[in-house]
């Protein structure tokens, strides 16, 4: 270590020595571990530090490696490699570093510890200089697809999602392969190359776009100690940073410990304990054992307060419709603008934020139109491609909303380059839960932000949509009128009390 003290020895074969784990020593994003690795070597190699040495160093944040060839004090060199700073020109898969060379490796010209503490300060300097100052995490995304069609659509939402999330990004990685492999992923090779990238500068996340099993999770974990995530996770995050009511915290973290659940498999006898058993004989639950019981008691008491909530709110609901008023529904693709056209329609301040998910909490306003008449308009938390099943529960009360609704409002981002696929999922989701035989008015958003050409090319593709500015109120007169239209002239909501 930095003070000169031995802490480990290892005894190996010329071919191969195998490293412990060094998880006792500190391995922070942008640091060094604060040891140096000296081996030996017996070859006839002229270099002795080899490609394997340079993996290591990198993977390991070790202070440096050293190899002594020669044993005789007389003929004896000292190899020392360390890391070096990053700098803006260096390559995705390369280590920056320097080697030097010692010819009488026992009378060292400088101070060691120095130098190293000085080199570890340089690192952690231009690596947080590679990423934004005000940002705490930075990530590197990966995504694996099978064809290339869509794959641009994917990574483009999946950074969309880390920045919602706060974490910068520090590099892509697409991989195109005929399957995804079934323990890594990207491969153990490329896993590999994206760990050094993500060490070299300083990502303390690995993000995958792929929802990984608990296999390869635990695969991938096993081989880095940087943190990683994949898409599930990432939304997790997002909507735990995003929950501000009681039920939206309680849905969270249902959805968060349903989602973890698979993985805590495994088996490890080292963490037994003798917790049962008649006369204190035979082991008793394992740690797993005791984790799995408390995470599924944890479960069903927030499923019972979640039934509270939901019997409230369905008491709510009646109330509502015993004052015979028409429900609208703003629905869309996240980051469409819901939030911000509510608040524009009712001068309200919900919060509202140009990232996805900035609202999860379900929102409802009355409006007046002038000829004195309500309308409830209520605003859903956003909708978003490949829902798992464990965030489905985050979205039950968006959903019962919808199913209450007597129109929705199904608003398009029309400055998104996917604006069509977006589309086409939030109506693939519709059609998941049953809700296709809503009434739908399609309002493309944000067209303040696109050019004329486009806007025409949309129309000519919706002729019945409407177009909106969210943060223009004189835009939305043509919307109003077509709602009120919708809602009190045409006759599609008589028989239910609103002629």
């Amino acid at each position: 270590d930095r003070q000169g003290a031995v802490q480990c020895v290892v005894v190996g074969e010329p071919e191969e020595i195998t490293i412990p784990v060094l998880s006792r020593f500190r391995a922070l994003p942008s640091r060094l571990r604060g040891l140096r690795f000296i081996r030996t070597d017996m070859g006839g190699a002229i270099s002795p530090i080899d490609t394997d040495d340079i993996v290591d160093l990198a993977l390991l944040r070790l202070d440096s490696l050293s190899v002594l060839k020669g044993m005789d004090s007389s003929l004896a060199t000292l190899h020392t490699v360390h890391l070096m700073p990053p700098g803006p020109d260096y390559g995705e898969n390369l280590v920056p570093h320097t080697v030097l060379e010692h010819t009488d490796p026992y009378r060292s010209p400088f101070n060691y510890r120095e130098f190293i503490e000085e080199l570890e300060n340089e690192i952690s300097t231009k690596t947080k200089s590679l990423y934004e100052a005000d940002k705490n995490h930075a990530a590197i995304l990966v995504g694996v697809f099978t064809k290339r069609q869509g794959a641009g659509e994917h990574m483009a939402e999946l950074q969309e999602l880390t920045q919602s999330a706060g974490l910068d990004i520090l590099g892509l990685v697409t991989q195109f392969r005929d399957s995804v492999h079934p323990r890594t992923v990207v491969g153990p090779g490329k896993l590999q190359e994206i760990v050094i990238s993500a060490l070299v500068k300083g990502a303390d996340t690995i993000i995958f776009d792929n929802n990984l099993t608990p296999a390869q999770a635990k695969a991938i974990v096993e081989s880095t100690e940087i943190n990683v995530m994949d898409r599930t996770q990432l939304i997790l995050e997002i909507f735990a940073q995003r929950a501000k009511s009681s039920e939206g915290k309680i849905r969270v973290e249902l959805a968060r410990l349903k989602y973890f659940l698979p993985y805590l498999t495994g088996r490890d006898d080292a963490l037994s304990r003798i917790t049962g058993g008649i006369d204190g004989k035979g082991p008793g639950e394992t740690k797993l054992e005791i984790d799995r019981r408390r995470v599924s008691e944890r479960i069903t008491m927030l499923s019972d307060k979640l039934k509270k909530i939901e019997r409230t709110r369905v008491t709510q609901r009646t109330k509502r419709r015993r004052n015979e008023l028409p429900i609208v529904s703003i629905i869309g693709y996240t980051n469409a603008g819901k939030s911000t056209l509510l608040n524009t329609l009712t001068k309200s301040d919900v919060y509202a934020d140009n990232r996805m998910f900035a609202t999860l909490d379900t929102s409802s306003k009355r409006i007046r139109f002038p000829q004195d008449r309500d309308v409830i308009i209520t605003d859903t938390v956003g909708f978003i491609r490949d829902l798992p099943a464990d965030l489905a529960g985050a979205f039950k009360s968006t959903l019962e909303e919808l199913d209450d609704a007597d129109l929705l409002i199904h608003l398009v981002d029309a400055s998104s380059s996917y604006s069509a696929q977006q589309i086409n999922s939030v109506e693939k989701i519709l059609k998941e839960i049953d809700l296709t035989d809503k009434s739908r008015l399609i309002v493309y958003n944000k067209v303040d932000l696109i050019s004329d050409e486009m806007l025409s090319f949309l129309r000519a593709e919706q002729p019945q949509a409407v177009f909106v500015s969210a943060l223009d109120r004189s835009s939305l007169n043509v919307m109003l009128e077509t709602l009120y239209y919708i809602l009190f002239e045409s006759g599609k909501l008589r028989g239910l009390g609103y002629e």
